[in-house]
């Protein structure tokens, strides 16, 4: 499950004849937004986050579980923090969407705080620990670390992961921009703890508990997803 610009009338068939299969598990296991997606992979955990419009700055975030050919509704919804632009599925670096489309989660899970259970490898922020967001970079939307208090190979742009204590006191990596990574499509794009209720630069934000909820449930053998967008577009993936 991976999102795809429709960019033509063959493409734009696919879809429609792919929508059949949301609609057939939709009849057969009830009408939540879960079984209404054409295409949810062969994961068995899933996380939708759904703005009510594209320029929403919030969104309704929750979990679901597959049982047989049906997805059952775990936890949630939770108000989630999305980019001060809303979302795009064309999202630039910079311009404070958060990307719509569905995603992977990368197989490293990052924070300043202690590991606090999760299933997944995990790292513990330290000094000199970076995001890398310069496009001209050829570490551009990697974790690079350097030792602390030395300059950066890139433009001090880009995130210094040690500064943030509460926003990245743990989260989560969505696999955005990174099959393969593209120069200004976009970089650092986090499921990460909410610092004020407010809009973020493109990440989705929870409260801290909300969030620790998310990060235990997640489990990388069950291959989670996250789709991101309206409910409409959410169909379509």
């Amino acid at each position: 499950m991976r999102w795809v610009i429709a960019l033509s009338l063959p493409v734009l068939l696919c879809a429609a004849a792919a929508s059949g299969g949301g609609d057939a598990r939709a009849s057969t296991c009830g009408a939540n937004l879960a079984n209404q997606i054409a295409d949810t992979g062969s994961g068995t955990q899933l996380i939708t986050v759904v703005a009510a419009r594209r320029r929403s700055t919030t969104g309704s975030l929750r979990l679901w579980r597959r049982s047989g050919e049906c997805w059952l509704a775990v936890d949630g919804p939770w108000t989630a923090h999305l980019g001060r632009n809303g979302v795009s599925a064309t999202k630039r670096e910079g311009d404070k969407t958060t990307p719509a489309g569905a995603f992977g989660i990368q197989p490293v899970m990052y924070g300043l705080g202690p590991n606090p259970g999760v299933r997944y490898r995990y790292h513990r922020i330290v000094c000199g620990d970076w995001w890398v967001e310069d496009v001209r970079s050829p570490f551009y939307n990697r974790f690079h670390h350097v030792p602390c208090g030395t300059k950066p190979p890139f433009r001090i742009t880009s995130e210094d992961m040690s500064r943030s204590p509460i926003s990245y006191r743990y989260l989560a990596v969505i696999d955005y921009n990174t099959h393969p990574i593209v120069p200004g499509r976009g970089s650092g794009i986090f499921l990460h703890v909410s610092a004020s209720g407010d809009p973020t630069l493109g990440c989705v934000s929870l409260t801290r508990a909300q969030l620790v909820t998310v990060l235990l449930w997640l489990d990388q053998a069950a291959s989670p997803d996250i789709v991101i967008g309206t409910a409409a577009t959410i169909r379509a993936y």
